[in-house]
This record gives C-alpha cells, sequence and structure tokens, in this order.
C-alpha cells in the first residue's frame, strides 16, 4: 500500500468516528456559532465607546474564525491520541506500515475538512447577524489557506499536548489553558492598542497573532497578509514534525 493509501485509508476511518459521535459534531459547530450570536448580535460593537468592541464589526471576523481553528484541532487531535492510548490502539498501528508522521497528517486532514466547513458556516453567520462586511478582493482565495495552515498548526500543537496528558480529561484541561489565553491576546478580540506595551512580544510570539493578522487584512482592512501566511506555514511544519514525533509508539 502506498503513502497516500494509507493516508486515505487512516483519514477516512477518522472522519467516519468522528460523524458517528453526534454530540462532537453538535458541538463543534454549536459553540462558535453561539460565541457569533452572543458578542456579535447581543453584545454588538461600540466602535465610539471605547474599550472592548470598540473596534468596527468586521474587525472581529478574525476572532470568530480564531475559535473554531484553535479550539477544534487542539481538543480533537489531544483526544484522538488520549482514546487511542486508552484503548491499545497505538500497539497495534505499529504492526502496520502507518507511521506516526503519516496519522497525524490523516488527522489533520480531516481537521482541515470540518474546521474549513465550519469557517464557512461562522463568516456567513457573521455577516448575516452583525454589521461586519466583507473587503470583496482577489485576497480572499488566499482565506482558505490561511485556515488550512493554521489547522494544521494546532493539530500538531494538540498532538503534543495528547502525548504529555495523561488521560482524555488531562487533554481537555490542557487545551483549554492554552486556547483561552491565545483566543483574547493574539491580535483576534482585543485590540493591541488596549495592551500593557511590555506585553506586545508575547502577542508577536503568539501563532495565532499570524493568523489574525493575515485573515484581517484580506477581509477587513486590504493590507498585506503574504508575509503572514509564510510565517505561519512555517510554524505549522515546525509544530507538525513535533508532533509527529511527540505520537506514541505503542501505549
Amino acid at each position: 500500500m502506498s503513502r497516500m493509501a494509507r493516508i486515505g485509508t487512516e483519514a477516512t476511518a477518522a472522519a467516519r468516528s468522528f460523524l458517528r459521535r453526534r454530540t462532537a459534531v453538535f458541538f463543534t459547530f454549536f459553540f462558535p456559532v453561539i460565541l457569533v450570536v452572543i458578542f456579535g448580535a447581543l453584545v454588538r460593537t461600540q466602535p465610539t465607546g471605547g474599550g472592548l468592541f470598540a473596534e468596527p464589526a468586521g474587525y472581529y471576523i478574525p476572532g470568530y474564525l480564531a475559535v473554531v481553528v484553535l479550539f477544534t484541532p487542539l481538543s480533537r487531535v489531544g483526544s484522538e491520541i488520549a482514546r487511542h492510548r486508552d484503548g491499545g490502539r497505538f500497539e497495534k498501528l505499529a504492526t502496520t506500515p502507518l507511521s506516526r508522521g503519516e496519522w497525524l497528517l490523516a488527522h489533520t486532514l480531516v481537521n482541515v475538512g470540518i474546521i474549513g466547513a465550519a469557517s464557512l458556516l461562522i463568516l456567513g453567520l457573521v455577516l448575516a447577524v452583525t454589521d461586519a462586511t466583507l473587503v470583496i478582493s482577489p485576497a480572499l482565495a488566499a482565506l482558505p489557506a490561511f485556515v488550512a495552515v493554521a489547522v494544521a498548526l494546532f493539530c500538531g500543537l494538540g498532538a503534543i499536548l495528547g502525548a504529555l496528558s495523561d488521560s482524555q480529561d488531562g487533554v481537555i484541561a490542557a487545551s483549554n489553558t492554552v486556547a483561552l489565553p491565545l483566543l483574547f491576546l493574539s491580535e483576534t478580540f482585543v485590540p493591541p492598542a488596549l495592551l500593557p506595551e511590555w506585553f506586545l512580544p508575547a502577542v508577536a510570539a503568539s501563532p495565532l497573532t499570524y493568523f489574525a493578522r493575515g485573515t484581517r487584512a484580506i477581509t477587513f482592512d486590504g493590507g498585506a497578509w503574504a508575509a503572514d501566511l509564510a510565517v505561519l506555514a512555517v510554524l505549522a511544519v515546525g509544530f507538525l514534525a513535533v508532533g509527529a514525533y511527540a505520537v506514541p509508539r505503542t501505549d
């Protein structure tokens, strides 16, 4: 069996496993929708009021997309590793030609598909229930690339968290501990002007910052985005490599 066939077989099995877990499917799409409804439609932005949500509604499109791009791969890949470990699956996988890198790539592809669909739903909902408008330009063609590369990056990080955690509960706790600070401190919902100057280097060190900057340039302010995508891609390769190495060989 070729490498592509092995990856395809594992990806198909992973996709079917996800679709069988109806609760996981529901909350993958439901959680970010609730966030959009609460902060986008109910709280609303106050462009002249100062403080949080003081920017125009379109400024926060990257933040809403970041919710699913960040949380879903961290928890899904990490939990998948924990489930495999608890069920003795890695012992069985060790007897097959499927490598750890191929296993992670297969699950990354599944997450790209799932999160790509969720991102499209979120983008449509944001445009429907808020005052946000989308900048229509050829650069919109790069938006799926940002989503795919960011998902790959956080799949790699999710694999690392899954390998380091000793249970599914530990994975969820670790994922939330990592994701919550990143979500609000990566130029998503909190503009850099509201943060102390000494903290700005930490914002620049967050991978999610480059996703937020690039997608905001595409969807809101029409700025340059290619450098952000390049940085995100380099980081994704690095996190996937470390994540593949961290995937357990055996239980």
